[in-house]
């Protein structure tokens, strides 16, 4: 797991205690608020996650590379 998919599942429990929090307060700003910062946070690990396989596709050809020389 890479900084990034860290900070996007941070962001997604984040986003999520603010949701909950704005239906129990009934504070539908509150709510709206937690709803869009799930979101990035989603976005953000899915980021991390793709960074993560090219990063690994990257070693595999570079490792593959070094067994043909």
């Amino acid at each position: 797991m890479n900084r990034d998919e860290f900070k996007g599942k941070a962001e997604k429990v984040k986003g999520y205690a603010k949701e909950e929090a704005g239906e129990i307060l009934n504070d539908r700003d509150l709510e709206a608020e937690g709803t869009a910062e799930r979101a990035g946070g989603k976005l953000r690990e899915g980021f991390g996650k793709a960074k993560e396989k090219v990063s690994d596709a990257a070693d595999r050809i570079l490792d593959d590379e070094d067994d043909d020389a």
